[in-house]
Protein backbone atom coordinates (compact mmCIF):
# COMPACT_ATOMS: atom_id res chain seq x y z
CA UNK A 1 0.00 0.00 0.00
CA UNK A 2 1.27 3.44 -1.03
CA UNK A 3 0.54 6.33 1.19
CA UNK A 4 -1.92 9.10 -0.87
CA UNK A 5 -1.86 12.85 -1.71
CA UNK A 6 -4.09 14.95 0.69
CA UNK A 7 -6.83 15.84 -1.53
CA UNK A 8 -7.09 11.97 -2.32
CA UNK A 9 -7.29 11.18 2.00
CA UNK A 10 -9.53 13.62 2.03
CA UNK A 11 -11.42 12.38 -0.28
CA UNK A 12 -11.34 8.50 0.73
CA UNK A 13 -12.68 9.61 4.21
CA UNK A 14 -15.70 11.43 3.00
CA UNK A 15 -16.65 8.65 0.55
CA UNK A 16 -15.04 5.53 2.68
CA UNK A 17 -16.37 6.87 5.99
CA UNK A 18 -17.97 9.50 6.63
CA UNK A 19 -20.53 8.80 4.06
CA UNK A 20 -21.15 5.13 4.94
CA UNK A 21 -21.18 6.54 8.64
CA UNK A 22 -23.84 8.79 7.71
CA UNK A 23 -25.99 6.21 6.53
CA UNK A 24 -25.43 3.69 8.98
CA UNK A 25 -26.62 6.30 11.55
CA UNK A 26 -29.94 6.93 9.64
CA UNK A 27 -30.42 3.13 8.95
CA UNK A 28 -30.07 2.66 12.67
CA UNK A 29 -32.94 5.19 13.77
CA UNK A 30 -35.08 3.90 11.24
CA UNK A 31 -34.68 0.21 12.87
CA UNK A 32 -34.96 1.66 16.06
CA UNK A 33 -37.87 3.90 15.25
CA UNK A 34 -40.01 2.84 12.32
CA UNK A 35 -42.07 0.52 12.10
CA UNK A 36 -42.57 0.49 8.98
CA UNK A 37 -38.77 -0.60 8.38
CA UNK A 38 -39.97 -4.03 10.16
CA UNK A 39 -42.69 -4.36 7.45
CA UNK A 40 -40.52 -4.08 4.97
CA UNK A 41 -37.70 -6.19 6.30
CA UNK A 42 -40.15 -8.89 6.80
CA UNK A 43 -42.19 -8.44 3.50
CA UNK A 44 -38.60 -8.84 1.87
CA UNK A 45 -37.79 -11.99 4.37
CA UNK A 46 -41.25 -13.98 3.29
CA UNK A 47 -40.76 -13.17 -0.55
CA UNK A 48 -37.14 -15.10 -0.24
CA UNK A 49 -38.31 -17.80 1.92
CA UNK A 50 -41.24 -18.22 -0.66
CA UNK A 51 -38.62 -19.90 -3.05
CA UNK A 52 -37.25 -22.22 -0.50
CA UNK A 53 -36.07 -25.78 -1.62
CA UNK A 54 -34.59 -28.63 0.01
CA UNK A 55 -31.21 -28.03 -1.92
CA UNK A 56 -31.49 -24.39 -1.50
CA UNK A 57 -31.40 -25.27 2.24
CA UNK A 58 -28.08 -27.16 1.75
CA UNK A 59 -26.18 -24.82 -0.14
CA UNK A 60 -27.35 -21.96 2.05
CA UNK A 61 -25.80 -24.01 5.50
CA UNK A 62 -22.90 -25.12 3.63
CA UNK A 63 -21.59 -21.56 2.60
CA UNK A 64 -23.28 -19.36 5.37
CA UNK A 65 -19.99 -20.00 7.47
CA UNK A 66 -18.28 -18.56 4.85
CA UNK A 67 -18.80 -15.60 6.62
CA UNK A 68 -18.39 -15.94 10.06
CA UNK A 69 -15.33 -15.34 11.86
CA UNK A 70 -13.96 -18.76 11.30
CA UNK A 71 -14.74 -19.16 7.64
CA UNK A 72 -13.49 -15.55 7.61
CA UNK A 73 -10.45 -16.86 9.54
CA UNK A 74 -9.64 -19.66 7.58
CA UNK A 75 -9.87 -17.75 3.87
CA UNK A 76 -7.66 -15.36 4.67
CA UNK A 77 -4.76 -17.29 6.46
CA UNK A 78 -3.56 -18.59 2.82
CA UNK A 79 -3.33 -14.88 2.12
CA UNK A 80 -1.37 -14.27 5.50
CA UNK A 81 0.79 -16.76 4.50
CA UNK A 82 1.86 -15.42 1.57
CA UNK A 83 2.55 -12.10 2.77
CA UNK A 84 4.77 -13.33 5.49
CA UNK A 85 6.51 -15.32 2.90
CA UNK A 86 7.18 -12.18 1.10
CA UNK A 87 7.82 -10.40 4.91
CA UNK A 88 5.30 -7.87 4.03
CA UNK A 89 4.37 -7.56 7.64
CA UNK A 90 2.63 -4.29 7.60
CA UNK A 91 -0.12 -5.86 5.36
CA UNK A 92 -0.13 -8.87 7.27
CA UNK A 93 -0.68 -6.47 10.36
CA UNK A 94 -3.24 -4.52 8.59
CA UNK A 95 -5.25 -7.40 7.78
CA UNK A 96 -5.50 -9.32 10.86
CA UNK A 97 -5.74 -5.68 12.86
CA UNK A 98 -8.97 -5.20 10.43
CA UNK A 99 -10.67 -8.41 11.08
CA UNK A 100 -10.15 -8.99 14.48
CA UNK A 101 -11.32 -4.96 15.44
CA UNK A 102 -14.56 -5.00 12.74
CA UNK A 103 -15.29 -8.67 14.66
CA UNK A 104 -15.12 -6.58 18.07
CA UNK A 105 -16.95 -3.60 16.76
CA UNK A 106 -19.88 -6.02 15.67
CA UNK A 107 -20.24 -7.61 19.12
CA UNK A 108 -20.22 -3.79 20.43
CA UNK A 109 -22.72 -3.11 18.49
CA UNK A 110 -25.03 -5.58 19.28
CA UNK A 111 -24.83 -5.46 22.59
CA UNK A 112 -25.91 -1.64 22.01
CA UNK A 113 -28.90 -1.86 19.27
CA UNK A 114 -30.21 -5.29 21.24
CA UNK A 115 -32.30 -6.19 18.17
CA UNK A 116 -34.04 -9.22 17.94
CA UNK A 117 -33.77 -12.01 15.48
CA UNK A 118 -36.57 -12.44 12.89
CA UNK A 119 -39.18 -15.67 14.09
CA UNK A 120 -40.93 -15.74 11.02
CA UNK A 121 -41.55 -18.89 10.18
CA UNK A 122 -40.60 -22.43 11.60
CA UNK A 123 -36.92 -23.38 11.59
CA UNK A 124 -35.51 -26.82 10.87
CA UNK A 125 -32.16 -25.30 12.33
CA UNK A 126 -30.97 -23.52 15.25
CA UNK A 127 -31.29 -19.83 15.54
CA UNK A 128 -28.45 -17.66 16.69
CA UNK A 129 -28.23 -16.61 20.22
CA UNK A 130 -26.51 -13.09 19.59
CA UNK A 131 -28.54 -10.19 18.76
CA UNK A 132 -29.53 -9.16 15.05
CA UNK A 133 -28.55 -5.42 14.36
CA UNK A 134 -25.60 -5.33 12.57
CA UNK A 135 -25.29 -8.52 10.86
CA UNK A 136 -21.68 -10.15 11.94
CA UNK A 137 -21.40 -12.43 8.35
CA UNK A 138 -22.15 -9.16 6.39
CA UNK A 139 -19.75 -7.16 8.01
CA UNK A 140 -16.89 -9.45 8.56
CA UNK A 141 -17.34 -10.51 4.60
CA UNK A 142 -17.41 -6.94 3.57
CA UNK A 143 -14.25 -6.42 5.97
CA UNK A 144 -12.65 -9.09 4.14
CA UNK A 145 -12.92 -7.95 0.81
CA UNK A 146 -12.75 -4.10 0.93
CA UNK A 147 -9.31 -4.57 3.05
CA UNK A 148 -7.77 -6.74 0.42
CA UNK A 149 -9.07 -4.13 -2.52
CA UNK A 150 -7.34 -1.77 -0.85
CA UNK A 151 -4.26 -3.87 -0.80
CA UNK A 152 -3.73 -4.96 -3.81
CA UNK A 153 -5.66 -1.43 -5.70
CA UNK A 154 -2.90 -1.20 -7.97
CA UNK A 155 -2.72 -4.79 -8.72
CA UNK A 156 -3.67 -6.78 -12.07
CA UNK A 157 -6.02 -8.63 -10.05
CA UNK A 158 -7.80 -6.13 -8.36
CA UNK A 159 -10.64 -6.08 -10.70
CA UNK A 160 -11.20 -9.93 -10.54
CA UNK A 161 -11.21 -10.08 -6.89
CA UNK A 162 -13.65 -6.77 -6.54
CA UNK A 163 -15.85 -9.05 -9.19
CA UNK A 164 -14.98 -12.10 -6.82
CA UNK A 165 -15.49 -10.66 -3.62
CA UNK A 166 -18.94 -8.77 -4.52
CA UNK A 167 -20.01 -12.43 -4.95
CA UNK A 168 -18.63 -13.49 -1.98
CA UNK A 169 -20.70 -10.63 -0.03
CA UNK A 170 -23.77 -11.08 -2.27
CA UNK A 171 -23.79 -14.79 -1.22
CA UNK A 172 -23.17 -14.18 2.08
CA UNK A 173 -25.55 -11.94 2.86
CA UNK A 174 -28.46 -14.02 0.85
CA UNK A 175 -27.77 -16.94 3.26
CA UNK A 176 -28.38 -15.07 6.04
CA UNK A 177 -31.62 -13.92 4.57
CA UNK A 178 -32.89 -16.97 2.93
CA UNK A 179 -31.98 -19.25 6.55
CA UNK A 180 -34.62 -16.52 8.33
CA UNK A 181 -31.04 -15.53 10.81
CA UNK A 182 -31.54 -11.36 9.80
CA UNK A 183 -33.64 -8.95 8.51
CA UNK A 184 -32.35 -7.31 5.27
CA UNK A 185 -31.78 -4.15 7.14
CA UNK A 186 -29.47 -6.16 9.58
CA UNK A 187 -27.51 -7.18 6.29
CA UNK A 188 -27.24 -3.27 5.18
CA UNK A 189 -26.04 -2.20 8.25
CA UNK A 190 -22.93 -5.06 8.30
CA UNK A 191 -21.83 -3.69 5.05
CA UNK A 192 -21.97 -0.03 5.85
CA UNK A 193 -20.35 -0.19 9.44
CA UNK A 194 -17.87 -2.70 7.58
CA UNK A 195 -17.38 -0.16 5.21
CA UNK A 196 -16.43 2.71 7.47
CA UNK A 197 -14.82 1.20 9.18
CA UNK A 198 -12.37 -1.03 6.91
CA UNK A 199 -10.96 2.22 5.17
CA UNK A 200 -11.02 4.23 8.57
CA UNK A 201 -8.56 1.75 10.02
CA UNK A 202 -6.78 2.02 7.13
CA UNK A 203 -6.49 5.86 6.76
CA UNK A 204 -5.49 6.31 10.53
CA UNK A 205 -2.66 3.71 9.86
CA UNK A 206 -1.67 4.48 6.56
CA UNK A 207 1.52 6.01 7.47
CA UNK A 208 2.53 2.63 8.66
CA UNK A 209 1.32 0.92 5.85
Amino acid sequence: MTNLPSNQINQSFTLGVILPLVFFAILTLIVAQSEKMLSWDTSILLVIHSIHKPILDRIAITTTGLGQLLGITVISIPILIVFAYQKRWRLLAYLSLTIASSALVNIIAKAIFHRLRPELWELSYALPHSFSFPSGHAMGSMTLVVALLIMIKKSRWSLLWGILGSLYILLIGWTRLYLGFHYPSDILGGWLLATTWTIGIYLLFKRYF
